[in-house]
C-alpha cells in the first residue's frame, strides 16, 4: 500500500483509475463505497471522521481529487494512531 500511496503522493497527475482508488482505500482501512442508483462519484469515507471525500468515477481521475484522497488517508491513519 505504502508504494501505490507514495506514488499518488509524488504524481498525483498520473493515470490513476478508480480501481487503484479502492486498493489504496482498503489497505489504509478506509471505506470507499460505489454509488448509487446512477450516480458517478464514489464515497471515501472513515468511522472516526465526519467528513466523506468524493471521487468520480471518470478516468484519468484529475489530481485534485488524488490529492485530497492522499490527504483523507494520512488525516485517517492520525485519527487511528498510524504513521
Amino acid at each position: 500500500m505504502r508504494k501505490r500511496l507514495e506514488q499518488m503522493r509524488r504524481n498525483p497527475r498520473g493515470d490513476w483509475s478508480i480501481a487503484d482508488v479502492k486498493a489504496v482505500c482498503d489497505e489504509a482501512g478506509v471505506q470507499c463505497m460505489p454509488p448509487r442508483s446512477g450516480g458517478s462519484h464514489y464515497k471515501v469515507y472513515h468511522s472516526a471522521m465526519a467528513d466523506i471525500l468524493t471521487v468520480p468515477f471518470k478516468r484519468p481521475i484529475k489530481a485534485v481529487y488524488i490529492r485530497k484522497l492522499v490527504a483523507f488517508i494520512d488525516e485517517a491513519k492520525a485519527h487511528d494512531g498510524q504513521t
